[in-house]
């Protein structure tokens, strides 16, 4: 298909199918529920699958089923909801199951409210079940590179036979821009026979079997080590950000997502008016980018984290990833409320101690 104006949750959800995704299985939230929606109407034109669950904690158990059988299968949920498929998502990575998940996050903490936050970055970031275990994390900034990093998201998901999270808030989700949603080539179900049940005949009549529960210690220590084994190699090979002016900058702003795009802005006006200020933003929040970071230019004095979030969880992440002594402040809005231009501007002004900054 052609260049389209589509909201966000929309074009996601075309993204998914086009790149193969025929079963779906989820549970309305707001701010997310054009997805199901979307998916409820366009999925049996395609031959698939979609059931609304009684719960999040239904929908991530039937999402299991759908990806023991190789299948590319997706749900989507919004902040709390998430939390609810916590202990799904720890099977899924333990049983080594593929499978795309979508938070659409809002406000918190507890229900908090349906406006756009990134207070679940720890929550994405951390694995946010119990044990040990990762899953990757894309964040968009922009609705083509939604679509793009979705589609991408399936593709990862049975590289690596683990859950992949798709992290925007609402402002992503509700937001209309141009996208183009191109058909992903896609293997046929019947190619995961070495490990997915069924599809008995293409594996020369051998059974299969997928289980999360190993009882003997010896077991379980030797699964989580080949499993972290894993998460090294995604950590190598996946890590993803972008670098946009950071060669000669004195400032540098870190962000993500909606946040990221206020950033851009700030770096462009300061940047006009003769200040050095660049921006790392990950594409990726796990496999964090930790490279980049370790490696910026010994021009960079200063390092300013901006997020829609309280806490700024990811500013830890960035201080744990320099190889330098480099400071690091925080600034940014969080309930429902985005950080505009201008005060990402003062507050760079200000460390920059640029006279006159408000």
């Amino acid at each position: 298909m052609g260049k389209s104006l589509m909201k966000g949750t929309e074009a996601i959800a075309e993204a998914a199918i086009q790149a193969g995704c025929k079963h779906f299985f989820g549970y309305p939230i707001t701010p997310q529920n054009e997805i199901p929606e979307y998916m409820s109407a366009r999925l049996p034109e395609e031959g698939g699958i979609y059931l609304q669950a009684e719960s999040e904690v239904a929908a991530i158990n039937m999402v299991m089923g759908g990806a023991c059988m190789g299948y590319r299968v997706m749900t989507t949920s919004s902040s709390p909801g998430i939390s609810l498929m916590s202990e799904g998502i720890s099977y899924l990575a333990m049983a080594e199951l593929p499978c795309v998940l979508v938070n659409v996050s809002r406000g918190g903490p507890g229900l908090g409210s349906i406006l756009p936050a990134q207070g679940d970055y720890n929550q994405a970031t951390r694995g946010g079940g119990h044990g040990d275990y990762k899953m990757i994390v894309l964040t968009p900034a922009n609705l083509q590179e939604a679509v793009d990093l979705t589609q991408d998201a399936f593709d990862l998901s049975q590289k690596y036979r683990t859950p992949v999270m798709i992290l925007v808030d609402g402002f992503m989700g509700q937001m209309m821009e141009s996208v183009e949603i191109k058909p992903r080539k896609v293997e046929s179900p019947s190619s995961n026979s070495s490990w997915a049940l069924g599809w008995r005949e293409e594996r020369g009549g051998k059974s299969a079997m997928i289980y999360s529960m190993r009882l003997e210690a010896e077991d379980l220590e030797t699964h989580n080590t080949y499993l972290q084994a894993k998460y090294k190699k995604i950590k190598e090979n996946e890590a993803r950000c972008e670098n946009f002016m950071v060669d000669d900058a004195e400032l540098l702003l870190t962000a993500y997502g909606t946040t990221s795009r206020v950033c851009r802005s700030a770096v462009n006006n300061l940047r006009a008016e003769g200040h050095k200020v660049g921006m790392l933003r990950p594409l990726t929040v796990w496999p964090f980018p930790s490279a980049n970071l370790a490696n910026l230019p010994g021009s960079v004095k200063t390092i300013l984290d901006v997020e829609m979030s309280a806490a700024f969880p990811m500013a830890d992440d960035v201080r744990l990833s320099l190889s330098r002594n480099i400071p690091v402040f925080t600034s940014g809005r969080w309930g429902g409320f985005a950080p505009t231009v201008r005060q990402i501007e003062d507050k760079c002004k200000e460390l920059l101690k640029v006279k006159g900054a408000s």
